[in-house]
């Protein structure tokens, strides 16, 4: 073979090889570009969500998912969800499924006796006994407040006893330009309790107290201030108890011994056994 032919063979292979990337170039693009465009909108939250949340365009946005990866029972559209309640607790950037929601009632509800209620409050995990509460517990619920007026003391005073966790969980949320984590806790009370709990998450800070499972007793516990708390106890003067013997008047004061008493007679002062001891030996 000539130069001119193992020129021609070069250059052949060379145009070959050429083609060949040109057209795995454009296969793989276009199988990228079919890959890109196989995606599905999907709801998902903005932020954590707590249950019993009715929802609102500012707690959810779309995701592009891809198509074989789209939950069973989720959304395309935000407007199909305006309203609907959440009855779990929801992370942010979780999908919206349908499980996870309540139209009409149902879920949490579904736990709540007749003549009860469910109420919600929020407590820092140390109030919160730690974020160990968990549903099905027993708790007493704790309210510090300041007091108004010309007192202005600190109390705290127990107003709910022995009522049961529905649910326990921790979300995120915006305070003074800073995100905290709080503790949200449900709790079966009765309607009254539902009044209590709003009242006094309202005026004041609620604490929660962890029960034994198998203590359901009701106290009488009194309210205490800090004042209470803080108040050096005045030192009791000691009784005095003025017997005749002989006589002759003595006074007994408290014992500064165990088997002793204080005996004055007059300007002189000594420790001696009760009279009353000496009394009881002699009869035996």
């Amino acid at each position: 073979m000539g130069k001119i032919g193992v020129v021609l063979v070069i250059f052949l292979a060379f145009a070959f090889a050429g083609v060949a990337a040109g057209l795995t170039y454009m296969y793989l693009n276009a199988e990228s570009g079919e890959r890109a465009l196989d995606l599905e909108p999907v709801v998902v939250t903005s932020k954590d969500l707590t249950f019993g949340e009715a929802l609102d365009q500012d707690e959810m946005r779309i995701a592009m998912f891809p198509k074989a990866s789209v939950p069973k029972g989720s959304y395309m559209v935000k407007d199909s969800l305006l309203g609907q309640v959440t009855k779990v607790f929801l992370m942010e950037n979780e999908p919206i499924l349908e499980s996870k929601l309540s139209s009409k009632g149902g879920g949490l509800s579904l736990l709540i006796e007749k003549s009860k209620r469910a109420s919600s409050i929020q407590v820092d995990k140390v109030s919160g006994v730690s974020g160990f509460i968990l549903p099905g517990d027993r708790v007493d619920v704790i309210l510090t407040v300041q007091q108004t007026g010309s007192s202005r003391d600190a109390i705290a005073k127990t107003i709910l006893q022995n009522v049961e966790v529905l649910a326990a969980g921790e979300k995120t949320e915006q305070k003074e330009n800073k995100v905290i984590t709080v503790q949200s806790v449900t709790l079966l009370v009765d309607p009254e309790g539902a009044q209590d709990l709003a009242l006094a998450s309202n005026e004041g800070k609620l604490h929660l107290s962890l029960r034994n499972p198998t203590d359901d007793e009701l106290v009488t516990v009194d309210p205490v201030s800090k004042t209470g708390i803080l108040k050096t106890k005045k030192q009791q003067k000691p009784e005095t108890r003025v017997v005749y013997r002989d006589r002759i008047k003595e006074v007994y004061m408290e014992p500064e011994l165990p088997d002793s008493v204080t005996v004055i007679k007059g300007t002189e002062k000594k420790k001696e056994i009760p009279a009353m001891t000496e009394k009881k030996e002699e009869g035996k």
